[in-house]
């Protein structure tokens, strides 16, 4: 069995680092990178210490426009289809890079398996929203991580080759937990464990608008406990293209930083009080470590989170997140295993070998 596996950020990455275990022992795999966000300490880092394979391909598409970045994506995957001919190609989530092999998969004929396919915020202005849609109605094999996603593609009438296997980011969790506890996490910015909260944002709802950056400014403000805020290159280049970047920077409490690896990013949530983000891998994250989060936005794809108690949503609303803040209780007793037991990859290693191997 041949496998194609195409990702193109650090979170699809971490993704494919289990179930790449996984494919070895039941066939071989090339790996695709589409260059649609690049980052050293991935390249440096995750590849040579956790030992991810390097990439077969690097497509190297870099910035662009959501279309200009699917267009060159698409051109760029063809060639390789035809040399590689794999017998299915693998994509994760829902990014530019996820729509694009799914395009190319579909207009090529190689078969295509969606990773964390059925998820749905019910929000079809979210960029990741209609690239997840679209993914998983072109797709051959679904790999759900929840019953509620099951659900979310029967509604849709994808009722097919759909496996609830678990969630790969699990598996990634545990696998990586142990390295990244032995990273500085918050002695780095003399932070106390236990005692601080960590901020991300990045999504463009959050940063394309200066309402919505004047909403994240004052979001930051209304942190009343120490905080650290590691920007993404896209949020802090918004906030400079605004002139907001000062008043940010200005919060009393939350200290601005550059960009950190996933495994320092890691540690620093493991260890913090609550975490206050709107990325959909983040909100489960927290909840793997049982840390509280709050979520800036208004919907969220991971809704047994906010229904179960561990996440809440507050949009960008200074107050709503000040009150969150304030009250950052947790259910007790053990948390539910909504995401399975840290073997999706070899539930989806089994599928494949037994379509394709």
């Amino acid at each position: 069995m041949h496998v194609m596996s195409v990702v193109g950020n650090r979170p699809q990455f971490v993704k494919a680092a289990p179930l790449s275990r996984a494919l070895a022992r039941v066939g071989s795999e090339t790996l695709v990178h589409s260059g649609q966000h690049y980052d050293p300490e991935l390249a440096d880092l995750f590849f040579d210490e956790l030992g991810i394979p390097q990439p077969d391909h690097a497509l190297g598409v870099g910035k662009g426009t959501p279309l200009e970045q699917t267009a060159a994506m698409v051109t760029a995957l063809e060639p390789i289809l035809a040399r590689s001919r794999p017998d299915v190609m693998l994509v994760y989530g829902d990014t530019t890079t996820t729509l694009a092999g799914a395009l190319a998969a579909a207009k090529t004929g190689v078969p295509l398996a969606h990773v964390e396919s059925g998820l749905r915020s019910f929000d079809k202005s979210m960029p990741e929203e209609q690239n997840r849609v679209v993914t998983d109605h072109l797709s051959d094999i679904l790999f759900c991580p929840t019953d509620v996603a099951v659900a979310n593609l029967a509604r849709e009438g994808l009722t097919g080759d759909v496996h609830q296997v678990g969630d790969v980011m699990f598996d990634a969790a545990l696998m990586f937990a142990e390295v990244a506890a032995r990273r500085p996490g918050p002695a780095a910015f003399d932070l106390t464990p236990g005692e601080y909260v960590l901020v991300t944002v990045h999504r463009a709802a959050a940063t394309d608008t200066r309402a919505a950056l004047e909403a994240l400014v004052a979001v930051l403000h209304a942190i009343d406990r120490p905080g650290v805020f590691p920007v993404h290159p896209r949020t802090a280049a918004k906030l400079r293209e605004a002139g907001l970047w000062d008043r940010a920077a200005a919060a009393p409490h939350v200290a601005l930083v550059g960009p950190v690896g996933y495994l320092d990013f890691t540690a620093l949530l493991m260890q913090a009080a609550a975490v206050v983000t709107d990325s959909g891998g983040v909100q489960k994250e927290a909840f793997f470590h049982r840390v509280p989060c709050i979520t800036v936005r208004d919907t969220t794809e991971w809704t047994e989170t906010v229904t179960g108690g561990y996440n809440r949503l507050t949009g960008l609303d200074a107050d709503a997140v000040a009150r969150a803040l304030a009250d950052l209780t947790l259910p007790g007793g053990d948390a539910p295993s909504w995401y399975g037991d840290g073997d999706a990859a070899g539930r989806i290693a089994a599928v494949l070998a037994e379509r394709f191997g």
